[in-house]
């Protein structure tokens, strides 16, 4: 057996010592854990503001929830179709469907050979 295993004799069945600070049950702060954790367990605990049925949020979250299951929400900004970006997104998109490539990146510029000449072939010219 280690150390910690050894039992004194006469101590088998006593439980073991409380650590920390007692607690009195008849403390105000003790009654309110205690109303709280029954509130807890019989379901009537409830944090947060109170939904008042009927108010204007109230009607207003019912009609966003029914809209939702039909399936008219809309969500976001709404797309321009005119504008730059979709116009060039229709380009696109109708290359990639007509098999036409399209070139990425940036453009190759076809690279000027530059010829130097020597002082000594100027001043002789």
């Amino acid at each position: 057996m280690n150390n910690q295993e050894q039992v004194v004799p006469g101590t088998e069945n006593t439980a073991p010592k409380q650590l920390g600070r007692p607690v009195n049950a008849s403390s105000a702060r003790q009654q309110r854990i205690n109303e709280i954790q029954a509130r807890k367990e019989s379901g009537n605990f409830k944090l947060g503001r109170p939904v008042v049925e009927g108010s204007k949020r109230q009607i207003r979250e019912a009609e966003l929830a029914e809209k939702r299951a039909n399936g008219e929400l809309k969500k976001g900004r709404p797309i321009n179709p005119n504008s730059k970006k979709q116009i060039a997104e229709a380009e696109r998109a109708y290359k990639l469907a007509n098999g036409i490539a399209i070139k990425k990146g940036r453009p190759v510029v076809e690279k000027v050979e530059v010829v130097t000449v020597a002082a000594s072939e100027i001043n002789e010219g």
